[in-house]
């Protein structure tokens, strides 16, 4: 004990001893000390051992807040003012702006700095450091103010390059439109000085591609985390000219189904079987994607995609025997729908002929237009036939049926010999069911389409398609053609009857039922998915008797029951997976695949738009999947990681 208090003491007098040659105001602070190590040492039990080791015993918080210093207004006369640091203060000299420690907080240590670092102000009068003191706190203010607009120019740039991005439109579309743009709407409103700040938002083109390269990096590491070791379906196709294989991926998270595009890559070289599954294969290690939680894929019918010995549907299933391959139900409903007889082929081709006749001549379809105004049509053009869309047929057919007499009037004065068609009952009556039954496979076409869509759904609706394929021949062969309204009109206006024009149309229905048949073949157990459906009312199953077991304690929960009524069927079976798992898991099994790439087909229209001929050297993906993605991206978070720079 003695030992341990020779030693304190004589520490203590040494520093007192040298802070008197400093100033003579420290000898209370040291006495004060001296006398505090004395009560401690008294306060100590007598049985305690002399301290021999180096190592002292840790303060508690409490000592430690009642050892804090706090500052002073008389400390300004050693040059010293308060810098807060978490809530702690420290002693900020205000002639060279260096904060010392906490423990500065003395005016031994703030005169020997004063006399050390600034020794031409020691003698200066007090009104120098408080003059100081308002430049430095002036110079605190307009730092914290710029970094302040530098953070947010930062973010902004973000949110612009988001926009950009998801508007699919060039990077230097924001140093030379939008920032201009908001640089005169702000000076016009606000004023010189907020127009001044807007100019420090970096926007150029590089910056831009590098925003929007950060943010596709961001949604890409979130969809990473979603599918880690989850169920998914994926939906791909490829475009040939521009060697581009798209895949789409669909997944469950947070009680729903989400679809996400997976990747946009090139295919170098050949674009075989082989090299599409070579570089899916690879893109899905890349993500860390196993081809075991692969439950579907959904494929268009090209040979490279669905070939038995080679395609890509072969080497997936050398790896994955598990997995699924669906055909594009709507490239298969657009494949059926092609079926026509030699006379109404005829009637397609003439239509097709006219269209292009006055299309491709812009003084003709000038003058169609004023035609149509002048007779007060709704439309006044007609629409171009292109083969590879789905809807431009039905479009084309019944645009030029509605313009029929303005096409007319014109071809007539053109002394055109396609103007005979257009007086031709019979040719008409053609025109007029053609017309009206590509608008039914239209509006077939239309209600396959869309996000969230199942096998299921897409079944049924073709199915019942089928069934009215089958009524309307009926109908027909009794002469009743209200269900093509635009042909019982035409009759009924002229006076026609059916007459030949019933045979080919009979012919045409009968010739698309089997078309549909044979793209569509009727299941063999269309109830076997029933329970999927209908869970509390189809309990009768092909079912494991574990499984059915369980459907039949899911039916008798009248909570569940509600939550059926109030959901979507993939929101309800994934909702019961914790207490259902395996029931759940089965059904979800059916509803995940594709059933269609109508995700695919609507992205490649985005990809043309895109990647023109003003950019065709543009990496596509990042900015595709910004562009498609319905992550959000955290801006803030993307900020954090980034320094600040204003723009030059």
């Amino acid at each position: 004990m003695t030992l341990r208090y020779d030693v304190t003491v004589r520490r203590l007098i040494a520093s007192y001893q040298y802070s008197t040659q400093l100033h003579v105001e420290t000898d209370t602070f040291v006495i004060r000390n001296i006398k505090n190590v004395e009560e401690i040492v008294d306060s100590l039990p007598e049985s305690s051992e002399p301290c021999t080791s180096t190592k002292h015993k840790s303060k508690t918080p409490s000592d430690q807040c009642r050892e804090r210093r706090k500052y002073q207004e008389e400390f300004i006369k050693y040059g010293f003012t308060c810098s807060t640091v978490n809530d702690v203060d420290h002693p900020q000299c205000v002639i060279c702006s260096e904060v010392l420690a906490h423990e500065s907080m003395k005016p031994g240590k703030m005169q020997r700095h004063l006399e050390t670092r600034h020794p031409a102000c020691v003698e200066k009068p007090i009104d120098f450091f408080r003059r100081k003191e308002k430049e430095l706190q002036i110079q605190k203010r307009t730092l914290a103010q710029q970094t302040q607009i530098t953070a947010n120019a930062l973010k902004a740039s973000y949110e612009v390059a988001y926009l950009i991005a998801q508007s699919k439109k060039p990077h230097s579309i924001g140093e030379t439109l939008i920032k201009p743009a908001a640089v005169a709407m702000c000076r016009t409103m606000h004023g010189e000085k907020i127009a001044s700040e807007l100019m420090t938002v970096p926007l150029s083109n590089d910056t831009t591609a590098r925003r929007i390269h950060d943010i596709s990096k961001y949604i890409k590491s979130q969809l990473i985390n979603r599918l880690n070791g989850k169920k998914y379906a994926l939906q791909l196709d490829d475009v040939s000219n521009s060697a581009q294989l798209l895949a789409f991926i669909r997944y469950t998270f947070d009680g729903k189904l989400h679809e996400e595009m997976l990747f946009c890559s090139v295919l170098e070289g050949t674009c075989t079987g082989s090299d599409i599954f070579n570089k899916l294969d690879t893109r899905l290690k890349e993500m860390r994607l196993s081809w075991d939680n692969c439950v579907g894929v959904c494929t268009d019918g090209a040979g490279a995609m669905v070939g038995k010995n080679k395609g890509l549907k072969a080497k997936v299933l050398e790896v994955a025997p598990h997995v699924k391959f669906t055909h594009c139900i709507i490239h298969r409903e657009s494949l059926a729908s092609k079926a026509l007889d030699s006379e109404l082929n005829s009637v397609l081709k003439s239509a097709i002929k006219i269209v292009n006749h006055i299309k491709s001549r812009p003084v003709t379809s000038r003058l169609l237009a004023t035609i149509c105004n002048e007779m007060g049509s709704q439309h006044k053009a007609l629409l171009f036939h292109t083969e590879v869309r789905w809807l431009s047929r039905g479009k084309a057919l019944g645009r030029l049926y509605e313009l029929r007499e303005e096409v007319h009037s014109l071809l007539k004065e053109s002394k055109s010999e396609f103007a005979h068609h257009l007086t031709d009952p019979d040719w008409l009556s053609k025109l007029a069911y053609l017309a009206c039954i590509f608008e039914r496979l239209n509006m077939l076409n239309l209600s396959l389409q869309g996000p969230n869509t199942n096998i299921l759904i897409m079944n049924e609706k073709i199915d019942a398609f089928v069934k009215k394929l089958e009524r309307w021949a009926e109908r027909v062969e009794q002469c009743n053609v209200e269900m093509f309204p635009e042909l019982d009109e035409h009759l009924e206006e002229n006076g026609l009857s059916l007459g030949s024009l019933k045979t080919h149309i009979t012919g045409h229905l009968h010739c698309l039922l089997e078309q549909f048949q044979k793209y569509f073949p009727k299941e063999t157990q269309p109830e076997l998915y029933d329970w999927i459906r209908q869970p509390f009312t189809e309990t009768r199953t092909n079912l494991p008797t574990k499984l059915e077991d369980a459907l039949l304690e899911l039916s008798s929960d009248r909570k569940l029951k509600t939550l059926f009524s109030s959901s979507t069927l993939p929101e309800f079976w994934i909702a019961v997976a914790e207490e259902y798992r395996e029931l759940s898991g089965v059904a979800v099994d059916v509803l995940l695949p594709f059933g269609s790439t109508y995700l695919c087909e609507q992205t490649f229209s985005a990809v043309t738009y895109m990647k023109n001929k003003y950019r065709s050297r543009l990496d596509v993906e990042d900015d595709l999947r910004v562009a498609v993605s319905n992550i959000r991206p955290q801006i803030k978070l993307l900020c954090t990681e980034k320094q600040v720079h204003p723009s030059h």
